[in-house]
């Protein structure tokens, strides 16, 4: 089997839950106990919000996504967005206690972001990072991404609101490293049975940002 077939398979996880999104199986766990799980942390009236099946649905398909970016098939990546989907990484700022709901820039208010994308841009980007024109990716970087805590905070119809912590390693030339850690909160759709991203907002613990460029994908 080849690499690309290996990818692929990979996204037919999505084939284990219908359309709407929800299990045939639920009715099988109604009998799950209350966990005294707080809502908004990943369970629901006390409850997992997910199945076991679900979850590990939901963590396959982030790893997939991690793998296509470190493998640089970027522009297979971003087919992983809907059409009217909205990437966005808000600039921190270091505020005082009592203003951490100041903390980030705001998207409605219009404020500045490293990233503000849509479908179109995320393409131009993918298209760009895979040529020979890509400068500061010439030679191209070598990267890791490790996702941890990947939970399911919220469903509504075919979305599903998600969160997970991310730990990024770029290696580029012979000595120069960069890191990146943060958290990134998506809004997943069902689209023709598979999970599509709608939504991403990506917030680094990082407020000064130390490396040459931001030229990579979270």
């Amino acid at each position: 089997m080849t690499a690309n077939s290996n990818a692929t398979a990979a996204w037919d996880i999505n084939a284990s839950l219908d359309k709407s999104g929800a299990s045939t199986a639920q009715e099988d766990h109604a009998d799950l106990p209350d966990l005294g799980m707080v809502p908004g942390t990943g369970a629901l009236d006390g409850k997992f919000l997910l199945l076991p099946e679900e979850q590990y649905e939901l963590e396959q398909f982030y790893y997939a996504e991690a793998a296509l970016l470190d493998a640089q098939r970027f522009t297979q990546w971003a087919e992983l967005f809907t059409d009217d989907c909205v990437y966005w990484m808000p600039i921190r700022q270091t505020r005082l206690t009592g203003q951490l709901d100041a903390e980030f820039t705001d998207r409605s208010n219009m404020e500045m972001a490293f990233y503000d994308d849509d479908k179109s841009v995320l393409r131009l980007r993918a298209h760009k990072l895979e040529s020979a024109y890509a400068w500061g990716e010439n030679p191209p970087s070598r990267t890791r991404r490790s996702f941890t805590n990947i939970r399911a905070l919220s469903r509504d119809g075919d979305e599903l609101s998600t969160s997970l912590n991310f730990t990024f390693f770029r290696g580029s030339y012979d000595r120069e490293e960069d890191w990146w850690v943060g958290k990134r909160d998506d809004v997943l759709r069902r689209v023709d049975g598979r999970w599509q991203i709608a939504r991403r907002s990506i917030f680094l613990d990082q407020t000064v940002i130390l490396s040459r460029n931001l030229s990579h994908m979270f």
